[in-house]
């Protein structure tokens, strides 16, 4: 059964944002300046210590977290279950964003109210995303191609249907990535609507090393192979299939069509002897 906001009536000037940011290692509230913040946040900071604060910034409320834990699954869980705004916005810490983000978003929503889920752009030097150039429906067909970063999100539609973080994926995780595609997928097995739009709310900073992907090699397959399980344990082997096909370009110089395809066989195999 679909429990969803979707048929509420929504008003601009009374929504309220927040925006949830996973981050790592910070130690001082820089961070808010560097991003441009101007809305209610969540700081989600993964470091040594243990810590919370509650703060004014730029007369928005702001919750900073500072747990001594990894895994950016459970990062993200820990903004959401203490988000309270009529609309959260998922972000790292490497994003920029507009000034006139809070009102883009909220907008957003206010325009296309049958949407529990909007996917925005974020403008790269060096394009790494997809590049959103219409407004789109997202399902099951399309999904994969979008992060967690730059999805906004009606705060009740998600709680009320129970969906979070797989807490086994991502980086600092079992499994390295994947949290993302995951969370999409409960939110359409949930039946939300999801809809992306060409509109650009910031933009990211330049590259940085990632927390967790070394390359495409061996483990990164079977990672893989283990979250096309989890998304579907029917589909799992054509989600392996095509991934083959259309991605091996990636790591053909290392690691050939077949040899890939039994890794990702062998994490499939690995995830659902564990479950």
């Amino acid at each position: 059964m679909r429990i969803s906001t979707q048929n509420e009536r929504m008003k601009s000037d009374e929504l309220n944002l927040q925006v949830i940011v996973a981050t790592m290692n910070q130690q001082d509230h820089s961070l808010l300046d560097t991003m441009n913040i101007e809305s209610d946040a969540i700081i989600c900071n993964q470091c040594d210590r243990n810590e919370i604060e509650e703060f004014t910034f730029k007369q928005h409320e702001i919750k900073y977290l500072s747990f001594n834990e990894r895994g950016v699954g459970l990062n993200r869980n820990n903004g959401l279950m203490r988000a309270h705004a009529d609309i959260c916005f998922l972000a790292d810490d490497d994003i920029v964003f507009n000034n006139d983000y809070k009102a883009t978003v909220i907008e957003s929503f206010v325009r296309n109210p049958e949407a529990d889920l909007i996917i925005f752009n974020l403008e790269e030097s060096k394009p790494t995303r997809f590049i959103i150039k219409r407004k789109m429906k997202i399902g099951y067909l399309n999904y994969m191609r979008f992060g967690a970063v730059r999805i906004a999100f009606k705060r009740k539609s998600v709680t009320r249907n129970g969906i979070s973080f797989n807490l086994h994926f991502g980086g600092g995780a079992e499994y390295s990535g994947g949290e993302d595609t995951l969370f999409l997928t409960s939110c359409l097995n949930k039946g939300l609507k999801i809809i992306a739009l060409p509109t650009t709310i910031g933009s990211m900073k330049e590259s940085r090393a990632s927390t967790w992907f070394t390359g495409y090699n061996e483990k990164y397959l079977k990672d893989r192979g283990a979250l096309f399980a989890a998304v579907s344990k029917r589909w799992s082997w054509i989600l392996a299939l095509q991934f083959v096909l259309r991605r091996n370009r990636l790591f053909r110089d290392k690691i050939n069509v077949f040899r890939a395809m039994k890794l990702l066989k062998e994490g499939i195999r690995s995830f659902e002897s564990k479950n």
